[in-house]
């Protein structure tokens, strides 16, 4: 095994990382999992803990911060230090989001990484499903009511372990994905409501939607301890969702894994059997 051709995997406790990395040792891929808590530890918001994250790496798979600015620095760093490629986590049709203050993050570290001079693919995700058991939706659900301004545009959400597949194939099969931008989602768009619904019989518990306005919903996360700028910002994602940008489906899955996406009752069946959703 040489030194130079490990895979960092950023965030690699989070969401996608921690299931990008045990994809990529299955495949005796060198891997380097970093975060703030990792063994290497890589925090966005201190440059001194790039520079050791980046030695002997060949490619990167980058989940950018939530502000604007960093990830241009350490794209410089990273071609400074020898990496050939990168993979950037994003959001589904970043550049149709026009003026929204929604994602203004994650287009800065498309920008960065595509204006670089690497190889790059960027992976646009729709909503995850496991938005309902491992974030912001969780509590909600196990109160009894999940309330958002999400309106009846459906939003064909994807599971995250199709997400992890992907990023894992892209590290992997670099000649195939070079400078490709993948929109990805699952199989069937649904509405919120009918989201809550299949949790709500797949767990046989009463489990209700509540449509609210964004302003209702923003003032919501400012009591739930959120900053306003957060609050509007979160609520911002909605207000654009409204706007049907996001609610086809695409093949971007199917087009890297041969395979169709995992479908949103799969997940729910899943996530049921396990107890996240037990009160």
């Amino acid at each position: 095994m040489t030194t130079d051709n490990h895979t960092l995997v950023l965030g690699a406790t989070g969401k996608t990382g921690r299931r990008v990395v045990p994809r990529l040792r299955i495949r005796d891929v060198p891997v380097r999992a970093a975060s703030r808590s990792s063994a290497t530890r890589f925090d966005w918001s201190d440059p001194t803990s790039w520079d050791a994250a980046l030695q002997g790496v060949a490619a990167v798979y980058v989940v950018p911060p939530t502000v604007v600015g960093p990830v241009h620095d350490f794209v410089a760093r990273a071609e400074s230090a020898g990496v050939q490629r990168l993979v950037l986590l994003s959001g589904r049709g970043a550049d149709t989001w026009g003026d929204s203050t929604f994602g203004l993050d994650m287009r800065d570290a498309e920008d960065a990484v595509r204006n670089s001079s690497l190889e790059w693919t960027i992976l646009r995700p729709n909503n995850f499903a496991q938005d309902f058991d491992e974030d912001v939706f969780h509590a909600p659900l196990l109160a009894g009511e999940l309330a958002l301004p999400a309106g009846d545009v459906p939003e064909p959400f994807i599971d995250l372990e199709d997400v992890a597949d992907v990023a894992a194939a892209v590290l992997t099969q670099p000649e195939r994905h070079a400078g490709q931008i993948y929109e990805m989602t699952g199989p069937r768009a649904l509405t919120f409501a009918e989201a809550v619904e299949l949790i709500s019989r797949a767990t046989g518990q009463l489990i209700t939607y509540k449509p609210v306005s964004a302003a209702e919903y923003a003032a919501g996360l400012v009591e739930e301890g959120l900053s306003e700028s957060d609050a509007h910002h979160v609520a911002d994602m909605f207000v654009m969702m409204d706007r049907g940008l996001l609610a086809d489906t695409t093949d971007g899955v199917a087009t890297v894994l041969g395979r169709q996406p995992r479908t949103f009752e799969d997940y729910v069946v899943r996530i049921a059997a396990s107890g996240a959703w037990r009160r």
